[in-house]
């Protein structure tokens, strides 16, 4: 399916996209740019979701290359999380075509809200690993499942929920976690994007446009996260997530 939007719609929306990857690379919630943006532009609710994961996972891809070779991160270490987040997100994704999202869009402001004050108040946040509050087999066959759910039924906030996380409940360093995280939302975005590919809820034109803005922001954002550590990441986040919190009351 496609709908008929002008060359000057489509620019606009690349260059939210490289915006968003931008952001989403150092904090996640880079959704919250691309999918306003997308309804902006009359393009439909499930198909904004659709189309928003494929610009999306061109995003992860390149911060996850980034994280990788930098050597934040070893994707080896947490192959399960990586597979049941898959999992989580497939389930997430046909649940979201099938039923509409009202219980979670209640209870994402809420979610959004406690990851702000945490990461505001928390001291020293992610600068040095602290004593895990859950095994490594718990965070990932439990929660990170759960956040894949959560990204294939909404998505905005998934690499926060992923980054948190890790620091909070498996009292990982920030920067490790974050590079974790785009990891598992590359994961979480194929696997949502598969299954939206099959129900036909993709603008593939407007999507390939904005995979391209996605790649370039979200290249640039991943090497400010290694390079800016957590004084870089926690303000983000607590902007990223201020933000959030706004849009939905506002609505």
């Amino acid at each position: 399916m496609d709908l008929s939007l002008s060359l000057e719609v489509i620019l606009m929306l690349t260059v939210v996209a490289a915006l968003a990857g931008f952001i989403d690379a150092i904090a996640g919630g880079g959704g919250l740019l691309t999918i306003p943006a997308l309804l902006l532009a009359n393009v439909p609710p499930v198909l904004t979701l659709g189309t928003n994961k494929l610009q999306a996972a061109s995003g992860a891809l390149a911060a996850s290359i980034t994280m990788i070779r930098k050597g934040v991160i070893k994707p080896q270490r947490i192959k399960v999380a990586i597979i049941t987040a898959f999992i989580g997100s497939v389930i997430g994704t046909i649940a979201v075509q099938m039923s509409p999202p009202d219980l979670l869009e209640k209870l994402i402001p809420f979610l959004i809200a406690a990851i702000g004050i945490y990461t505001l108040f928390a001291p020293k946040l992610g600068e040095v690993e602290a004593a895990p509050r859950i095994s490594e087999g718990t965070w990932q066959k439990v929660a990170s499942p759960l956040i894949g759910f959560y990204d294939g039924y909404i998505g905005p906030g998934t690499g926060m929920f992923f980054a948190l996380g890790n620091v909070a409940l498996r009292g990982r360093q920030i920067v490790e976690a974050t590079g974790a995280a785009k990891v598992l939302n590359l994961s979480t975005n194929i696997g949502s994007l598969i299954f939206f590919i099959l129900g036909g809820n993709v603008l593939w034109k407007v999507g390939l446009a904005m995979m391209v803005g996605q790649a370039i922001g979200a290249y640039f954002g991943s090497h400010m996260v290694v390079k800016g550590g957590s004084k870089l990441i926690r303000p983000l986040i607590v902007l990223v997530c201020l933000a959030m919190i706004t849009k939905y009351v506002m609505g």
